[in-house]
């Protein structure tokens, strides 16, 4: 077990709730770990990751230089805390995944950083200052296509025909009303296609997700659009093996994850032209990209997917061999960890 003066970067996670965040401190700390001594801190953590209390951030000797990797303002912050009146010995990184105009504050706070990652090539047009592109990556291990897809539906007490998914947090951002509009005229197209709505409805949100249901009964599509509860992360990749096709109707995101968690796991996309999503599908091989908020652009490219299911599945496969080849867990995190040594270098 490592002393804390052996501790050479720390990945902060200053919030207790879970994020985008802290999903993926969780996801890259146990990889880096195994080649360069890293250590997560804050509340909201899983059991079992490579640990060091906040409380001990303060103790930490001043001979030993570190990084400490941020990607929020209030972890920007603290960095700086404990660099500038704490004394110690430390280098600040930052990773923007926004994808708009900084205030004025954070373009403060990313100004006093040593270095700074970008989540994309977008995200990075929106910095001042020049950024490192690392895209995030995905667990291959985890995130993989089932070989039974039919029986796996049966296990779930899923419909057999062709599954369509959105999943993610239910709101107008998200585009989940993008994606119910879509599937209501597919299903009007297609007797064997069913749309699956999974994630959760915060409280704000509780009229808008009312509406969508009122929306597909009065439809007569409560049989065929269906609303599921959201979740644990670990039963994510039994929900996308299930999938022939994976919508991602985002009015906005910063980076977005769900298309590649379900291309890893063989179904092909549709997504909107915003976060990430144009550098993760880039090709037609592998699904569609259109305008975002533009309904009858996302419903005919669903549609154009739909014409030859024997073409769809390819589309699958290709997808997660896209995924195998440009965007693993541990490529994302080889690229950190080159980061983290060339600012531990730095004279």
């Amino acid at each position: 077990m490592l002393s804390t003066d052996e501790v050479r970067v720390i990945a902060p996670n200053l919030k207790r709730r879970l994020s985008g965040v802290t999903a993926t401190i969780a996801r890259l700390v146990p990889i880096q770990a195994k080649s360069v001594s890293i250590r997560a801190t804050g509340p909201g953590l899983p059991a079992g990751l490579p640990y060091i209390s906040l409380g001990k951030l303060v103790m930490l000797p001043r001979r030993t230089r570190r990084v400490f990797h941020a990607r929020r303002n209030v972890e920007m912050l603290l960095g700086l805390f404990l660099k500038h009146v704490l004394r110690k010995n430390l280098k600040l990184l930052f990773t923007s995944a926004s994808q708009r105009h900084h205030t004025a504050y954070t373009r403060l706070l990313i100004s006093q950083m040593d270095a700074v990652v970008a989540t994309s090539l977008k995200t990075a047009s929106y910095l001042e200052r020049e950024a490192k592109i690392i895209l995030h990556g995905i667990d291959l291990n985890s995130f993989r296509p089932v070989v039974y897809r039919e029986a796996k539906r049966g296990e779930m007490n899923l419909p057999s025909g062709c599954l369509i998914g959105c999943y993610g947090r239910i709101r107008h951002q998200k585009g989940t009303d993008a994606f119910v509009e879509a599937m209501i005229t597919l299903c009007t197209l297609h007797d064997d296609v069913h749309g699956l709505v999974m994630g959760r409805a915060g409280e704000a949100h509780q009229d808008y997700i009312k509406a969508l249901r009122a929306r597909v009964d009065a439809q007569g599509l409560a049989d065929r659009i269906h609303f599921l509860p959201e979740v644990p992360v670990e039963q994510m990749p039994d929900w996308y093996q299930v999938l022939d096709l994976f919508v991602a109707p985002q009015r906005w995101e910063g980076f977005g994850l769900t298309p590649l968690e379900a291309m890893a796991c063989g179904a092909p996309v549709v997504a909107t032209d915003v976060g990430a999503f144009g550098e993760i599908v880039t090709s037609d091989d592998i699904g569609r990209l259109v305008e975002p908020g533009n309904i009858p652009a996302l419903t005919k490219a669903c549609a154009d997917m739909l014409e030859n299911r024997t073409t769809l599945a390819e589309a699958g496969q290709a997808a997660r061999c896209h995924v195998q080849r440009h965007f693993s867990i541990e490529t994302e995190a080889q690229a950190l960890v080159e980061v983290y040594h060339a600012l531990l270098s730095q004279p």
